[in-house]
């Protein structure tokens, strides 16, 4: 009581202020995010310089209940609101200037390593603990990804899962029991904060944009469940262990390797790396040097190459270890992450027709039954390769697909990247004049048909179910409010750009 007496004289009115040991308590109690450091130490009497913390405002309303993809990602959205809303305070105390945003960056890389490093885990512990030097396959990591080919003719319509022994599965050492280590985690943290710095500050294709779709990912991995019996992957009780063996032949050898899920969750987290804030056609229209490599699909290639030779630097050996001590594994894990990231280039008319193909031969009632084991595993890797694309095609757009606070928060964001654009001179039309109507086309064409995609195939339990129904809300809620909340855009955006 007497050092809070004392710290008022150096406090601000309206404000909460804190000292170190307060801090300390909310940190230990996970709820660092609710303080902010100040930038300069406070004399305080009696008690000199002290480090002390603002408690962050918020003037945020009650929400509906989220689902708990939303509550995974809720300290996020709130935080931003936060942000949003306190430009006043900001004013009223320079030292705040940057803070809130570098902090929460930081927290997303957090957040981030948290998955991955988890994921990790299982890796070795799919391995037996094992985690060896890979110099051996140096050579192989060189070659990988070259020979005159690009990104998009690496894809493959079928990858090849590994497959794991029944006893393998059941004697199967979990994250619990291995360890990555110091160096493979302040590795991965380097390597996730290196490519955070990558994302440029467009309103809508940036680094909490990979962590949202990250948490999709994240969700949707989780649910996989057996199509048979109901068994899901953490469904009901994330803690609860489930039996893999029962469970592999479910999901299509999905959930039996955990190479397989690391590499899905890192393509959500690059997938957009360095994105130009325009559509590839404007680039291609452009004429820019990644277009006159790439052809189509610019974007998307360009953020694999990018985030794929930053990853084969000699500062990354350690981690790249971790994730794989083989070459078969390398490729593995190479097709994985070029499949998962371009299909998230979802205008090119083309590469939507072969997977809708795709899809049909491996999900229509007419689908053609297997004439033998080898047939067998190739028509569970053909179905786990389109699961997988579906899976991040889904998460990019997830907010479409759940609360509606949600999806106009995100749709307002990307309004602005494209309207912004066009005042730069980088789209040929104001999108302003037919967002409302390409909205509605979007969720009927596009959104729905996807979430029922994702609910026929059989694989993610009760989410399926979610999310469609989110994204037949939000297609109502939007063709009753979309035409006014369009006008609201514009508005904002001329008062923030005036």
């Amino acid at each position: 009581m007497n050092t809070a007496a004392r710290m008022e004289s150096s406090g601000d009115r309206g404000r909460i202020q804190v000292s170190q040991i307060t801090a300390d308590l909310l940190a230990e109690a996970g709820l660092s995010r609710w303080i902010i450091p100040r930038s300069i130490k406070m004399f305080v009497k009696g008690k000199g310089e002290m480090q002390t913390y603002w408690v962050r405002k918020s003037s945020r309303p009650m929400k509906p209940k989220t689902t708990d993809l939303e509550s995974e990602m809720e300290t996020l959205d709130e935080e931003a609101e936060t942000e949003e809303s306190s430009e006043k305070a900001k004013e009223e105390d320079d030292e705040l200037s940057g803070i809130e945003e570098m902090n929460k960056t930081d927290r997303l890389v957090e957040w981030n390593l948290e998955i991955l490093s988890s994921l990790l885990e299982q890796i070795v512990g799919s391995r037996g603990g094992v985690v060896s030097n890979a110099k051996t396959i140096s050579n192989a990591e060189k070659n990988i990804g070259t020979g005159g080919r690009t990104v998009l003719e690496e894809c493959a319509p079928i990858i090849q899962l590994k497959r794991f022994e029944v006893e393998e599965l059941k004697n199967r050492g979990g994250p619990s029991s291995t360890s990555i280590g110091e160096e493979v985690k302040s590795q991965l943290r380097n390597y996730i904060s290196s490519i955070s710095e990558m994302y440029p500050h467009n309103a809508f294709h940036n680094f909490e944009h990979a962590s949202h779709v990250t948490a999709s990912v994240k969700k949707l991995l989780a649910r996989i469940v057996n199509i048979d019996d109901g068994n899901g992957l953490g469904a009901g009780n994330p803690s609860k262990r489930v039996d893999l063996v029962d469970l592999a032949g479910h999901s299509y050898g999905i959930t039996s390797d955990p190479l397989t899920q690391f590499a899905v969750v890192f393509s959500a987290i690059i997938h957009d790396v360095d994105h130009p804030g325009v559509p590839n056609t404007q680039l291609v229209k452009e004429n820019i040097r990644w277009a006159q490599i790439y052809k189509k699909s610019v974007a998307e290639q360009k953020s694999v190459d990018i985030a794929w030779n930053m990853l084969m630097e000699d500062e990354y050996a350690a981690l790249r270890a971790c994730i794989y001590q083989n070459e078969e594994d390398l490729r593995r894990f190479r097709q994985l992450v070029v499949n998962t990231v371009m299909a998230t280039d979802i205008v090119d008319k083309e590469l939507q027709a072969l997977r809708k193909a795709r899809w049909e031969t491996a999900f229509s009632k007419n689908a053609t039954p297997f004439a033998s084991r080898d047939d067998d595993v190739e028509s569970e890797d053909r179905k786990a390769t389109i699961v997988i694309e579906h899976l991040i095609q889904a998460s990019d757009v997830s907010h479409t697909m759940q609360h509606w606070y949600i999806y106009k928060k995100w749709n307002e964001r990307f309004f602005m990247e494209c309207y912004g654009a066009y005042m730069n001179g980088r789209a040929d039309s104001d999108p302003s004049k037919n967002w409302y109507k390409s909205e509605v086309g979007f969720f009927d064409y596009y959104v729905i048909p996807l979430a029922r995609k994702l609910q026929s195939c059989g694989v993610f339990g009760v989410s399926s179910h979610e999310y469609l129904n989110y994204a037949v809300a939000n297609r109502e809620e939007w063709v009753r409010e979309g035409e006014l909340l369009v006008q609201q855009y514009v508005s904002k955006f001329k008062e923030q750009n005036a």
